[in-house]
């Protein structure tokens, strides 16, 4: 069966984004969850531990607090309460941590930094998974046991307001709420301002036990103007006058006798240094904790904050409301909050804490008795045993005492490496999902490298001997064999595995065909074999088919090398170095191929000059006369200043881990101080954009290019970023929702008078030149959403990709005859470094979210996903683009087979590191940096591969039939 090289190609991508999909669902582990499917109960506690032959007590100690209020501030830094500026940006707060009856912190939030998995922590004490990260966007309710399910059980009323992530997460559990959304970044007043303004209404009130607030203003300032933005210290000294009116009012109602308040003031994670978060970095997880209640003792000076991990907190404020602990919690008491107890409570709390991890660790862990955690908890208990029956007999001597201190020590130390042990299991791979992934992807990739000589011959067409292998008895020997080994792996499994729970119909469906593929595999490596040749009756490829240019083995050498350097974390965080380097040594390299095309001997033939480039799509060009030598110095020029514009939009935004945190030109120009230089930019990149791509729209595009980029200056200039010259710069900033609007109507013109000439172009008058023109239109349509998306310092970004583009397009791949493999290579390698040169990296804290609400009033998922994917990926989708806008031209369409040509390199291009990767990730899945460094770098493979498959989609609609074309 013939199929197109276009065609074959997308298919294969689709099927191995499935294929990595299973693979995705098999590596984000499980988290850990107690064999037990009912919810902890006061009834199941243990009874307390007694030596001898005298029955155990069962007493419960008294809980520790009447109320609580937990004060949670998204994005909420460690220095910004504990740094040098505490005391400037919140000042009552940072009086009660140095002076008060409090206890602080830093408490460790583990990655993925992101809000909807850290009140999963907060609430269960698990440490979430990091496909937790795509749950964020639509929480689903919390099942598994919790804080917030065990204190309505208990019957504790609670109130809350904020993020209406808890809501979603424990609907119906509160007797009041008032969500208010959390992805809409642009809004950081109301946002906050819904919160307050129940307080002083709700802390006059005696009807509720638990008081929940999430403020989200901090972490929508740090996503539009990061943590050094004016707009911070104002937001914080707010935030710092709520927690002094809370603090008043439980005051004033403190009442002699009873149990006395806590306030709690902590963050769901931090905050990089850009402003976002999800990542690992230092300033992302220590986040501040402070407990504050007249039950500790008063400070007496600053102290250091000890460290704690966040899911401590879980355990501790169960306990302190006289909750039992969550079943799956990995958390571990405070012990400061214990210091006014007795060492009878002191040591009860620590035992009911310690066995709840026993028994987690029993169900998570075979060999559980092993664990040194285990075995000192064990000895603590019976040495808590003897403590209590020394306790019973009347013993007060001061040997009571220091032996009840060393218990407390030994119950410490258990629940240390307890809980560090169960927190470094995360949770149980599924390897039958991640094997048959990793199967079903390789059998494709192989099937693509396999059929390349005939991908990219003149043809363009893939014999697939699909028929033969279908009929063939080693595919049905196969199926029997996959089945029976897929019923003996599902009927054995100690844990469930997601491939085994598919029907029946689907998992034969995949048996089928990965057999059916791997048939087909053994069919086409015959086939390539000397022997295979002459039983198909076809001669093997001669090697004169397929020499290598110098260009060829450079682009070759940096593919397979970037393939390799997938293996190392350091090269993965700094993965923009290596396309870096790989971008100057391709100019350079071109840079010679220009050199020796223009600057050659005058007595040179031209049979000598047209081999020196070997290219499948070569034409003979005529001698260089009088006319040329504009051109050449033209040519000539390109790659230098390729290679200038890469070294300045390098310094534009740093990227990576190692040297994020360093000053760049984008910190720069977005100082308050440098906004008029700012806007010159803005404004003369805007008008540079207009003139490279209105060449080659119709008039009607143009005024509406023309008209949009107006109107990206002016949202710009609407939410603060530039201004213009008659703006005075007191003026209130807005949202820009009108301007941004205003663009969209221009863009969706564009798109509508592209897409109309190209469906004409494809339907009814097969003209190749209208077709050209639809694209282009697309294309600017294309250009102008991410010029209203990006922000104001990154458009000379946007700037330097047209202008090499043009410039490449016009001076070198038009006239070094270029052919289509290796000018898709090219563009794949520009689209590449262009993701880094935006700020991208392979880290979710550099994500930009704030741009999926530009225009929108309130938060709506699919816009908001589709504007931050689109933001993200704007260099590789322009790339690619441009790719099949310049194959489709008229400089382009040397070679009919041009659109297969670059179709299937660019699948291949995407298939090749995806599959090492997916092998790398599973042998490295114990490594240290698996959870930190490697899994988003996979998020990242796997949504470039999807992206690419829609791209290669794109390519299948734009293919012409041979001979359809007009002149």
């Amino acid at each position: 069966m013939k199929v197109r090289s276009s065609i074959f190609a997308s298919f294969i991508l689709i099927l191995e984004v499935v294929g990595v999909a299973l693979f995705l669902r098999g590596f984000f582990p499980v988290p850990l969850k107690s064999s037990l499917s009912s919810k902890s109960k006061l009834s199941d506690l243990p009874a307390e531990p007694l030596a001898g032959s005298s029955p155990n007590n069962s007493r419960l100690p008294q809980p520790l607090f009447k109320r609580v209020v937990i004060m949670l501030v998204d994005a909420l830094r460690e220095d910004f309460v504990f740094g040098p500026n505490g005391r400037r940006y919140m000042p009552y707060t940072r009086h009660l941590v140095e002076r008060g009856s409090s206890h602080s912190f830093v408490a460790k939030a583990r990655p993925p930094t992101v809000t909807m998995p850290r009140i999963k922590a907060l609430t269960t004490g698990t440490i979430p998974g990091f496909i937790d990260v795509v749950m964020n966007l639509n929480s689903p309710a919390l099942l598994e046991d919790n804080l917030i399910w065990q204190a309505k059980a208990a019957g504790k009323r609670m109130v809350f307001y904020g993020d209406d992530t808890w809501v979603r997460l424990f609907p119906k559990h509160f007797m009041e709420h008032d969500g208010t959304t959390s992805f809409f970044v642009s809004d950081y007043t109301e946002v906050d301002n819904n919160v307050t303004r129940h307080l002083d209404s709700t802390l006059k009130r005696d009807d509720w036990d638990i008081l929940i607030l999430h403020y989200l203003g901090l972490d929508h300032i740090g996503h539009i103007s990061g943590p050094h933005s004016s707009l911070i210290q104002p937001k914080l000294l707010e935030m710092d006058d709520v927690l002094k009116k809370i603090h008043g009012a439980l005051v004033s109602k403190e009442a002699e006798g009873s149990l006395p308040y806590l306030l709690v003031l902590c963050g769901d994670h931090g905050m990089s240094e850009t402003g976002s978060h999800g990542g690992s970095s230092e300033p992302e997880v220590n986040t501040p904790l402070v407990l504050i209640s007249p039950a500790f003792k008063r400070k007496v000076g600053m102290e250091k904050p000890e460290v704690v991990e966040q899911v401590d907190l879980t355990p501790t404020l169960a306990l302190g409301l006289g909750l039992p602990i969550s079943q799956n919690s990995v958390g571990r008491l405070i012990p400061g909050v214990l210091e006014e107890t007795s060492l009878r409570d002191q040591l009860r709390f620590l035992h009911l804490n310690g066995q709840q991890l026993s028994c987690l660790l029993k169900d998570s862990t075979p060999g559980f008795e092993k664990e040194a955690g285990f075995e000192q908890f064990r000895v603590a208990e019976k040495a808590h045993g003897s403590w209590m029956k020394l306790f019973f007999e009347g013993n007060t001597s001061e040997v009571l005492t220091n032996m009840g201190r060393k218990v407390l020590k030994q119950y410490m130390e258990a629940l240390a490496s307890m809980s560090s042990a169960l927190s470094k299991q995360l949770g149980k791979y599924d390897m039958y999902s991640m094997v048959a992934g990793t199967v079903f992807v390789f059998q494709l990739l192989l099937v693509l490298l396999l059929a390349m000589p005939e991908a990219l011959s003149g043809e363009a067409a893939v014999d697939l001997p699909v028929l033969s292998a279908l009929l063939s008895l080693p595919f049905y020997l196969l199926c029997l064999l996959l089945a029976s080994v897929h019923v003996l792996v599902c009927t054995s499994a100690e844990s469930s595995c997601y491939f085994c729970s598919l029907s029946w119909g689907l998992v034969f469906a995949a048996v089928a065909f990965s057999s059916a593929m791997f048939c087909i595999l053994i069919s086409m490596v015959t086939r390539r074999l000397p022997l295979g040749s002459l039983i198909h009756g076809k001669s093997p490829l001669r090697s004169s088919e397929w020499s290598l240019s110098e260009l060829d083995v450079l682009l070759l050498a940096g593919t397979v090398g970037h393939t390799l350097s997938l293996a190392a974390s350091s090269f993965v965080e700094e993965e923009h170095q290596i396309w870096y380097f790989l971008l100057n040594t391709l100019c350079l390299a071109v840079f010679q191929d220009v050199c020796r095309k223009y600057f050659r001997e005058q007595s040179a033939s031209r049979d000598e000059e047209e081999l020196v480039l070997p290219s499948k799509d070569c034409h003979p060009s005529a001698r260089p006369g009088p006319e040329v030598f504009p051109e050449r110095w033209l040519a000539l020029a390109t790659p230098p200043f390729t290679l200038v514009c890469c070294r300045l939009l390098r310094s534009l935004n740093q990227t990576g881990v190692q040297w994020a945190h360093l000053p760049d030109v984008g910190h720069w120009l977005n100082s308050f101080e440098h906004r008029t230089l700012l806007s010159l930019l803005a404004a003369f990149c805007l008008l540079l954009i207009y003139f490279l791509v209105q060449r080659r729209c119709s008039w009607v595009s143009k005024v509406a290019l023309a008209l949009g980029l107006l109107g990206v200056y002016s949202y710009r200039a609407a939410v603060g970023n530039v201004g213009f010259p008659w703006q005075r710069s007191g003026r209130a900033t807005s949202k820009g929702t009108v301007e941004a609007r205003f663009v969209y109507v221009f863009i969706l013109g564009i798109l509508f008078t592209g897409t109309k000439d190209l469906l004409r172009s494809q339907i009814i008058t097969a003209d190749a030149k209208l077709k050209s023109k639809g694209l282009w239109e697309i294309y600017s349509g294309l250009v102008l959403l991410v010029s209203l998306l990006f922000r104001a310092h990154n458009l000379p970004v946007l700037c330097c990709c047209l202008l090499i583009q043009t410039l490449m397009a016009q001076f070198i791949w038009k006239r070094l005859h270029y052919d289509a493999a290796q000018t898709t290579i090219m563009h794949y390698w520009f689209g590449q470094a262009f993701f880094y040169f935006q700020g991208n990296s392979n880290n979710i804290a550099t994500v930009d979210i704030s741009v999926g609400f530009v225009g929108l009033e309130s938060y709506v998922e699919a816009p908001a996903v589709f504007l931050t994917a689109l933001s993200t990926y704007a260099g590789p989708l322009l790339w690619a683009c441009h790719l099949v806008c310049y194959l489709s031209s008229e400089r382009g369409r040397r070679s009919p087979a041009a659109f297969g040509h670059g179709c299937y390199c660019l699948a291949l291009l995407r298939s090749v590191p995806a599959a090492a990767y997916i092998v790398l990730v599973t042998a490295l899945r114990y490594h240290l940096f698996i959870w930190s460094v490697f899994s988003p770098k996979l998020l990242y493979e796997s949504m470039h591969l999807l992206l690419t498959a829609g791209v290669c989609l794109f390519f299948i609609t734009m293919e012409q039939s041979p001979g359809s074309s007009k002149s």
